[in-house]
């Protein structure tokens, strides 16, 4: 589906980071974008009111819709707790079906349905990269002495692969479907991943995290949004397709290459026990640093897409600048 006029593009659940990147993204190459949001928020696109949970008025603008790109889900930056872990699963997964169900039975459903996943569902990967082809599931390292990890990364690894289950289950033959299993989305806008670690070096706590070999795997925020262009172009793709930059580096070179961009010689290490205090304190968990994400864009790279920020030091060059730039 070659984009060679201006599309219909909804996001469901677009009104974070990466919802406004892809909105601002594709309203400036000419599309017209809605984003499905719970509350109200100022923004240069179409924006309509769901809850996520019921039929509404905006299954309308479904209808006809080229694309539908949906990002609903609750936040994983929290402590799991009983009420979290059942807020973060079921805005994933019931979301997922009810989507699943108003597309189904539209007269004239979306072309394609980009539906968000994770690349947390691969395993803890210290020791090789994990692609669509022969990347391992994760679930099961406590089998494996090798590989153990604590049991309350098993819950991010359910949700991921229970979130899938859904979107794929959904019958809908006349709509393309693409799992986008998306490593940590690198932009300099305030509250996303970027800035949180960029104000850990600037505060001289741009250390190693835990050991420092797990490995980080990321992608540039205009590579993410090229890469989802270039998935609804591509109308011979479908299933999960990693989005992440070819390039995933340990943790200890990641924050030294932040470091050197900034400018910043020295960062202060947090081993282990101090991120599991820090992220206690922080109401987060420390899966969200300590769990070695190895993951390889091999679908992509097989098909041609080309990365403009391959590697993390180019990523890193640009993203500081930009972030200065915003100060």
């Amino acid at each position: 589906m070659i984009a060679t006029r201006p599309l219909r593009i909804v996001i469901p659940g677009g009104s974070g980071q990466v919802g406004g990147l892809l909105a601002h993204f594709f309203q400036e190459r000419g599309h017209h974008v809605t984003v499905l949001t719970r509350g109200p928020f100022a923004a240069s696109w179409n924006t309509v009111h769901w809850d996520g949970e019921h039929l509404g008025p905006w299954t309308e603008h479904l209808e006809g819709a080229d694309v539908c790109i949906n990002l609903a889900g609750r936040s994983v930056n929290c402590r799991y707790t009983r009420a979290n872990r059942e807020a973060i699963y079921r805005s994933r997964i019931e979301t997922t079906k009810l989507l699943g169900d108003v597309i189904a039975a539209l007269a004239e459903p979306p072309k394609v349905w980009l539906n968000a996943s994770t690349a947390t569902i691969y395993r803890h990967a210290l020791d090789r990269p994990m692609d669509e082809f022969t990347g391992e599931l994760g679930g099961h390292e406590l089998m494996t002495p090798h590989h153990r990890v604590p049991e309350t990364w098993n819950f991010s690894i359910r949700v991921a692969k229970d979130w899938e289950a859904a979107f794929f289950a959904s019958p809908t033959p006349r709509t393309r479907k693409v799992a986008l299993r998306s490593a940590m989305v690198m932009n300099p806008t305030p509250g996303g991943p970027f800035a949180l670690l960029l104000n850990l070096v600037r505060l001289s706590l741009g250390g190693a995290q835990g050991n420092g070999r797990q490995f980080v795997s990321w992608i540039h925020g205009h590579d993410f949004a090229r890469a989802v262009e270039f998935l609804i172009d591509r109308d011979d793709l479908d299933g999960p397709i990693n989005l992440a930059a070819p390039t995933p580096v340990p943790n200890r070179e990641f924050m030294a290459t932040l470091r050197e961009a900034w400018g910043m010689p020295n960062g202060i290490p947090a081993p282990s026990p101090l991120v599991e205090l820090a992220a206690f304190f922080m109401r987060t968990e420390s899966e969200l640093v300590l769990k070695s994400r190895n993951v390889i864009p091999a679908r992509l790279l097989s098909e041609g897409f080309e990365f403009e920020f391959p590697t993390w030091a180019e990523a890193a060059i640009d993203l500081v600048m930009q972030y200065r730039l915003r100060d």
